[in-house]
């Protein structure tokens, strides 16, 4: 039902509810900033998945302007990688435009608003192999904490001293995700361990960090892709944000399973 005189005819007509309406409305509602964006001002309502904006390529007051009319109708953003340019003016503008406003960092990406996401019940645990990989981890952690997902992190645990996993496999299980993000850079061997010892779905982070040849991350893809381990998925180089959508969405999904079965497991068998 995408034609509005149909959605209004159908609130006239008693057939759809104000609120159906407005979801309706808000799936593809789109905003034109300047000549520059169109804002998927739905995507969150419609897909699970707010709007992020990837700052590279664009300038510094492009990033400002989209993110401060972002806003204007949204609590939070994330601005994936910007250079320092690009988070100087984005902060002076919103202290100017919507003063109070806190802009934080995210590994890699900044979240800028206020408040937090309403939990969704969702679980993902976010390893990573070595220190180096921590900027791209972080994103895909605040891309997931902003789809209202609870986040368990754990790093430097990767082969080149495997032992330093035991402990936080133990965590992890504890913990009982529907996820995992495993970011690792050299050959990316990581994930294919994880994914291995644990039951739920494996989302591999390739990152661009390594020596010489391969060291922009094309050893980590390839040898997460040649994985014979089940249940692991990638993602390209460096894209934190398709890691934490991707796990947070299995684990939203997940957790409304969850919630559906709670109240057959309160009657008890027989019911």
């Amino acid at each position: 039902m995408e034609n509005l005189e149909e959605i209004l005819a159908a609130v006239a007509g008693g057939a759809l509810s104000p609120a159906d309406a407005a979801g309706h409305l808000r799936q593809g509602e789109v905003r034109y900033l300047d000549e520059f964006a169109v804002l998927d001002s739905g995507r969150a309502a419609r897909k699970g998945v707010p709007e992020i904006v990837y700052a590279p390529g664009k300038t510094p007051t492009q990033v400002a302007k989209i993110c401060a009319s972002i806003l204007k109708g949204s609590e939070r953003v994330v601005v994936s990688a910007p250079t320092p340019e690009q988070e100087r003016l984005l902060r002076e503008t919103l202290s100017e435009t919507l003063p109070g406003i806190p802009v934080r960092r995210a590994g890699r990406s900044l979240v800028a608003g206020s408040g937090e996401p309403a939990p969704t019940g969702g679980r993902v645990v976010a390893v990573s192999a070595g220190t180096s990989d921590l900027p791209v981890l972080e994103e895909a952690v605040a891309v997931a904490r902003e789809m209202g997902v609870a986040v368990e992190s754990f790093h430097d645990v990767g082969v080149a001293g495997i032992h330093r996993l035991a402990a936080p496999l133990e965590e992890m299980r504890a913990f009982d995700p529907d996820c995992v993000i495993v970011a690792a850079g050299m050959e990316g061997a990581l994930p294919s361990v994880v994914s291995a010892l644990v039951a739920v779905p494996v989302v591999g982070l390739p990152t661009s960090t390594g020596y010489g040849l391969g060291g922009d991350g094309t050893a980590a893809i390839l040898g997460m892709l040649q994985s014979c381990s089940p249940g692991l998925s990638v993602v390209n180089v460096d894209n934190g944000v398709g890691a934490g959508a991707a796990a947070a969405l299995i684990a939203n999904r997940a957790a409304s399973y969850r919630e559906r079965l709670e109240p057959d497991r309160a009657l008890g068998p027989g019911h």
